[in-house]
């Protein structure tokens, strides 16, 4: 198994990103890929998930209006954080991750704790 994350990079204020995760070796397109970040000195938080097929896009309010999370299934899952309007507190490493999908009434979970496989971050500087 294997998430694999890049797009990161030094940007200035107000500028825009996307970061690409290629996830292989499980069927993840039954799988809720999501987006958490991990500022310097702080724990690692959630920004953004998304459900099957596309479906059920959540985001964290500190990016919601200002990024776009998307996916592409097909033989393998590639999950897309595009991120605009950069601030300096986006800088952060980025971590894609896979949440196992068990029912029909699945939600788009926002815990760690929920998600079972993650990549290996990429670094976000957003500099003023």
């Amino acid at each position: 198994v294997q998430l694999q994350a890049c797009g990161g990079g030094l940007v200035q204020v107000g500028g825009s990103l996307r970061l690409s995760c290629a996830a292989s070796g499980r069927v993840f397109s039954s799988y809720v890929m999501g987006w958490f970040r991990q500022a310097t000195g702080k724990e690692r938080e959630f920004v953004a998930a998304i459900g099957l097929r596309g479906g059920l896009k959540h985001y964290t309010d500190a990016v919601k209006g200002r990024s776009t999370i998307s996916r592409r299934d097909n033989a393998q899952t590639t999950v897309y954080l595009e991120m605009n309007s950069l601030k300096p507190e986006d800088t952060a490493v980025y971590y894609c991750a896979a949440s196992p999908v068990r029912s029909v009434y699945y939600t788009v979970p926002e815990t760690e704790n929920q998600y079972d496989y993650w990549g290996q971050g990429t670094l976000v500087t957003v500099s003023s």
